[in-house]
């Protein structure tokens, strides 16, 4: 430890010092006189070190002063750790530099601020897309130059998980995608893109399967209604007639329930962003549609389970259609004398709702896409229980609308859980 050498060095040189001050005082009859004076020159002297050692520190660009003794030592160990500090500092400057060029390049903002929200940086897109001036808005808050209450929020609000899109009023009215990063810190990284062109292509495409959608239903209503007056006097065709007449039947009814689906879908989906306010009564939902199904006489047993009376803020009808659709497969694919269980409980992560059945199960390479649209696992079987392949995404959107998550568990031959888990609130 070179330090403790150092210091050990200059304590035996005072020691020796005052000693010998001692012996001359001593020899010539002064002893306390000659140690007194060696005292006061040795702090004279590192009085004059020190003071060289402040000047230096109050301009550490020049070079260190010519010191001595553990002065000597101290100042090395401070030159030494400034200039780590420094090479330290001169890195990091680079790399901001180096972020900075690149963010300045991109097409989409980014901005720069601190933990109380004050801008610090952003880049020439960040200043189109919400509109902020170069150099007057830096150090300005960013929530009082941003004043949509979405984003403001949303930027308070510290929950970055999932990120924000909105609609930007302004000279230039836009949709824009916020994505938040904390680092260094309380600070924070803000990319913003406008997504624009994004959105109203989905909405051209919602537009377009809503009004296709609507717009088939007269002539397909149309077909359907003769073919139902040809089949109502079967004498009149030969049998394979009538079997031809009702396979037609049997199709204009599959493409009545799948104009059904898209309609409903583009419903749910135009309205998936808007605020619930209803109180919804799950338990009484839930029995309502057991006394549904059980009315038909399906092939299962149908099990409630309902063990809380909790409300969902929610759509009563969008929420009623989810768990049909979940409910319906599960009989479909389900062994006749089987049992399928509907629970609604509480967990320490939400409210679940859960349809569990026995049925044939699903392998795990499927399951991401099972909530595709028109996705099949197995068309054959598909058509043949003539679904749509559209239960899954209206029921994926549902759940988006009210803030909650579509899981799924199955394993092949062992049945499956599909399970709405909503959140819980205050």
């Amino acid at each position: 430890m070179p330090y403790s050498m150092s210091w050990l060095a200059a304590a035996t040189r005072i020691g020796f010092l005052v000693i010998l001050a001692a012996l001359l005082g001593w020899y010539y009859g002064y002893p306390w006189a000659a140690i007194i004076v060696t005292m006061v020159l040795l702090v004279a002297y590192w009085l004059y070190q020190f003071r060289l050692i402040q000047l230096w520190l109050n301009d550490p660009v020049q070079r260190p002063p010519d010191v001595y003794g553990i002065w000597g030592d101290l100042l090395s160990q401070i030159y030494q750790h400034h200039r780590e500090q420094r090479e330290v500092q001169e890195q990091l400057q680079s790399t901001v530099d180096y972020l900075r060029d690149s963010f300045s390049s991109m097409r989409d903002g980014v901005v720069m601020v601190d933990e109380q929200g004050i801008i610090k940086w952003f880049n020439t897109a960040a200043q189109e897309l919400l509109e902020l001036r170069y150099p007057d808005d830096t150090g300005q808050n960013l929530t009082n130059l941003v004043r949509e209450p979405e984003f403001k929020a949303y930027f308070l609000s510290n929950d970055y998980a999932v990120p924000l899109q909105y609609y930007a009023t302004g000279d230039v009215p836009s949709n824009l995608r916020v994505e938040i990063t904390n680092f260094d810190r309380d600070a924070r990284l803000l990319f913003i893109r406008d997504i624009t062109t994004a959105v109203r292509m989905e909405q051209i495409r919602r537009d377009f399967i809503g009004n296709v959608s609507h717009e088939l239903r007269t002539p397909l209503t149309v077909i359907s209604g003769y073919l139902d007056s040809f089949l109502a006097d079967e004498q009149t065709f030969s049998p394979p007639y009538n079997k031809a007449l009702r396979q037609m039947v049997q199709q204009a009814d599959r493409m009545e329930n799948l104009l059904k689906d898209l309609l409903w879908l583009s419903r749910i989906e135009s309205e998936e962003r808007e605020t619930k306010h209803e109180k919804v009564n799950v338990c009484a939902l839930l029995q309502e549609l057991h006394d549904e199904l059980a009315a038909v006489k399906t092939p299962c047993r149908l099990e409630l389970q309902l063990e809380t009376d909790y409300q969902v803020l929610g759509d009563y009808r969008e929420l009623y259609s989810a768990v049909s659709n979940l409910v319906v497969n599960a009989v479909k694919y389900s062994p006749a004398d089987s049992t399928v269980t509907i629970s609604w409980r509480k967990d320490d992560t939400g409210h679940q709702l859960a349809v569990i059945d026995q049925g044939v199960g699903i392998d795990a390479s499927q399951i991401p896409r099972l909530t595709e649209r028109f996705y099949r696992v197995d068309d054959s079987r598909s058509s043949a229980s003539g679904g749509t392949g559209l239960g899954l995404a209206i029921v994926k959107h549902v759940a988006a609308a009210h803030d909650a998550r579509l899981l799924i568990e199955s394993n092949v031959g062992e049945g499956s859980t599909f399970t709405l888990e909503f959140p819980l609130r205050d």
